[in-house]
């Protein structure tokens, strides 16, 4: 019997090690995972930053950086907010609509000061964001066509302020507006400086407030959120209307940039944010997401844009094709990493 009972113990001592390796092995995969999740675009963009610069002579220049900053700065804002409404699980078609509408009010509202330049796209373009999310968190009805449905009416607005497009409003260069468009700031635009200022609050707001946390529990399970007491209706509301509110702000600063409000702008603005949203790391399922990895999401499509540019030999719609097919590629991975992590 006593040997029996040794041979039995020793048998257990020498299972417990291979059970306990098995969680520590699926912990790291799940950390390795989550470490792709959220920093692969980083990376992506750090490499294909590095070839360009060996590639290119005038690729690294500061010229060529500072413009690629503030041309990336206005399709930040816009994919800034894009990215609290596709936590939640929802989508915003509306947004490249009133991108243009809201350069349109600056520049129309720039006759009247400054002021009125910048408020009055702010709160239109808020506005249109605020019925957005009414329709879709009390009506339930869904975002594809409530947002689909603003688009058309932000751009027929956008339109009708133009006389179909034909009347271009332009701001005064001795504007405050135009200083903050045009003006620059230890030699980096104030564009670029306000981007960074935004992601930087909107980092803040997503991971330390009650209502980022309200943001992932709505788009993780809106059922559970609703259980938990948190205000699911209240929530989708305010990140429709925030989103409204930011791409108005980045069309006004994009006028103000150049000096005009161009009708033709922000067509595909709201693809070209859902992108870099979803290629920096944010799920389109929702309930997963990072602002610092949507920043990352736009300067990797700014760079490829660059890049093809550098070439010369090709043409732009080559920029697409890169794009479709990283975007492609970032959703391929987001499927296999999350069937991974269920598995484990």
């Amino acid at each position: 019997m006593t040997a029996t009972k040794s041979d039995a113990t020793v048998t257990t001592a020498s299972n417990r090690p291979t059970g306990d390796q098995e969680p520590a092995g699926s912990a790291r995969s799940e950390r390795l995972s989550a470490l792709i999740q959220q920093h692969g675009a980083l990376a992506v963009l750090v490499i294909v930053s590095l070839i360009a610069s060996f590639s290119f002579d005038s690729f690294a220049t500061g010229d060529n950086i500072s413009n690629m900053a503030t041309s990336s700065a206005f399709l930040a804002i816009v994919a800034l907010g894009m990215t609290f409404v596709i936590i939640t699980g929802g989508i915003d078609l509306s947004v490249g609509s009133m991108f243009a509408l809201g350069g349109v009010l600056a520049a129309w509202g720039s006759r009247h000061g400054s002021l009125v330049a910048l408020s009055l796209p702010l709160t239109v373009c808020g506005a249109i964001g605020l019925v957005n999310g009414l329709l879709i968190a009390r009506s339930r009805l869904a975002p594809f066509i409530v947002t689909l449905a603003a688009m058309l009416g932000a751009r027929g607005l956008m339109l009708s302020l133009t006389d179909e497009g034909a009347e271009t409003y332009l701001i005064s260069k001795g504007s405050l507006l135009a200083e903050i468009g045009q003006g620059s700031t230890l030699g980096i635009g104030n564009p670029v400086w306000l981007t960074l200022a935004l992601f930087v609050g909107g980092a803040v707001v997503l991971r330390r407030t009650r209502f980022g946390q309200h943001v992932y529990a709505v788009g993780g399970n809106e059922d559970a959120a609703a259980l938990m007491g948190a205000p699911v209706a209240v929530t989708k509301i305010l990140v429709y209307t925030l989103s409204g509110v930011l791409a108005g702000l980045a069309g006004a600063l994009n006028a103000a940039w150049l000096a005009s409000g161009v009708t033709i702008l922000g067509n595909g603005m709201e693809l070209d944010a859902i992108s870099a949203v979803v290629i920096g790391g944010t799920l389109l399922t929702g309930g997963l997401g990072y602002v610092s990895g949507s920043l990352v999401g736009v300067l990797l499509l700014k760079v490829i844009q660059n890049v093809i540019n550098q070439i010369g030999s090709l043409d732009s719609s080559y920029q697409l094709v890169v794009s479709g097919a990283f975007l492609a590629l970032v959703v391929i991975a987001q499927t296999w990493l999350g069937r991974r992590q269920r598995l484990m």
